[in-house]
């Protein structure tokens, strides 16, 4: 009997302890739902992509992502409302700093969304809208998300070069895509390219 109301007392105050935690630390714990399509003014897409563009890259160099969680979760529902309500910009219709507003939203959601949307900036890379690069980013992250060895050698995973298909002609692909050579890339990370 002693022993279960030791144990008892010790699961109560650990509880408390994760509760007590939890609230001192709310701020930090932002759940922001699931992406969805909201409402948005075609005729006004410009300025909510320069909003976007911008907001994007604010949270990005302030390197708190927790912090800025709603933001980005909003800028995300902006990009893909437009696409599905407004149809896919083009530069005939929207600047180049748009045009990356709605490559980034894309890039930094969740990696349902990212494929999902990947066809549309394929052919926008095609049409000359997003570039080469853009592209190579992109299809990176989504072969890491698929647990499968990435082309170009973008993505970056826990400090090291995420597992990448036949190393030893990397730079090649590298530069048809407008690349610097990984081993210039990989300096920003601090991290020396082995291709074995």
């Amino acid at each position: 009997m002693k022993k279960k109301k030791i144990i008892f007392n010790i699961l109560t105050a650990l509880i408390l302890m994760i509760l007590i935690f939890l609230y001192m630390n709310k701020d930090k714990f932002v759940y922001v739902g699931s992406v969805d399509i909201i409402e948005v003014d075609c005729s006004n897409k410009h300025q909510i992509l320069s909003e976007v563009y911008e907001s994007d890259q604010r949270i990005r160099k302030a390197n708190n992502l927790i912090k800025y969680a709603k933001e980005d979760h909003r800028n995300q529902e902006l990009v893909i409302s437009i696409i599905e309500k407004c149809g896919m910009p083009t530069l005939n219709e929207v600047t180049q700093k748009h045009m990356n507003a709605i490559w980034l939203g894309l890039q930094h959601t969740d990696e349902k969304i990212r494929k999902k949307y990947f066809p549309q900036i394929e052919k926008a890379v095609e049409n000359g809208d997003l570039s080469k690069q853009q592209y190579a980013l992109m299809k990176d992250r989504i072969l890491m998300d698929e647990g499968k060895p990435q082309i170009y050698g973008s993505q970056i995973k826990n400090g090291k070069l995420y597992k990448l298909e036949n190393p030893e002609t990397v730079n090649e692909r590298r530069k048809e895509m407008g690349m610097e050579t990984i081993e210039d890339y990989l300096k920003y990370f601090n991290i020396q390219f082995n291709p074995n």
